[in-house]
């Protein structure tokens, strides 16, 4: 599960980070313990190439009320073509959500012990999404969703959890951000856990179990 994030890049990096052509939308400011229904950073693949904010859920177009989004928050690679609340998404509405960084808790110790994963460089990391419009029965609200997709765990992230978010390739981000109807074939192979040699790792201490908490502190190491 990817449940938390941090988004500290300015919009102005990611756009030149991730060669867009602007921003349609941005974050007001930094965040550092960002949470399930609030704006995430997100690149729709509607042939703009502009950086926008997406509500971290999705809602699909047929759902009667919002609330389904509080389940969708990820979707499973393995499973992302077969499931009804996905897999028209994943054809036509893709999306990569930036950020750089995301938290997992290591189940095995108690209480549960936090740990942020993080481009050793610190770049932003494009990860796999795919996004939904709905429309709010009573009153007409047009909502633009989002999930991220997750993958099984490389060797850095084993020891901690059993799933990490897929992290795309540039390579990879041009595929899915192609605008076009794309089938299952085309995709699910880009839906593979990321190599471990960019990435870091380190605890952190347990005020980021708090969605409160939203500051420079959740994202400080502890000390060994």
């Amino acid at each position: 599960m990817c449940g938390r994030v941090t988004v500290r890049t300015s919009p102005a990096q990611l756009v030149a980070e991730l060669e867009l052509a602007g921003a349609r939308a941005t974050l007001e400011r930094e965040r550092f313990n960002l949470c399930p229904t609030q704006l995430l950073p997100v690149v729709p693949n509607d042939g703009a190439r502009l950086l926008d904010v997406f509500r971290w859920g999705l809602i699909p177009s047929w759902a009667k009320d919002a609330s389904i989004g509080n389940k969708l928050i990820n979707a499973r690679g393995e499973t992302v073509a077969e499931k009804p609340s996905f897999r028209s998404a994943l054809k036509r509405r893709r999306c990569l959500v930036v950020v750089d960084g995301w938290y997992e808790w290591k189940q095995s110790t108690k209480p549960k012990t936090p740990y942020f994963f993080h481009h050793r460089d610190g770049k932003p990391l494009a990860l796999a999404g795919l996004w939904e419009e709905w429309t709010a029965p009573d009153t007409g609200e047009v909502l633009r969703t989002c999930t991220i997709i997750t993958t099984g765990p490389n060797a850095l992230m084993a020891p901690i959890h059993d799933r990490m978010p897929v992290i795309l390739s540039p390579e990879a981000q041009a595929v899915w951000l192609r605008p076009e109807p794309q089938e299952a074939s085309v995709l699910l192979p880009l839906l593979v856990p990321a190599p471990e040699a960019p990435l870091d790792v380190y605890e952190v201490a347990r005020g980021v179990n708090s969605p409160a908490n939203d500051s420079p502190e959740c994202v400080a190491r502890v000390a060994a």
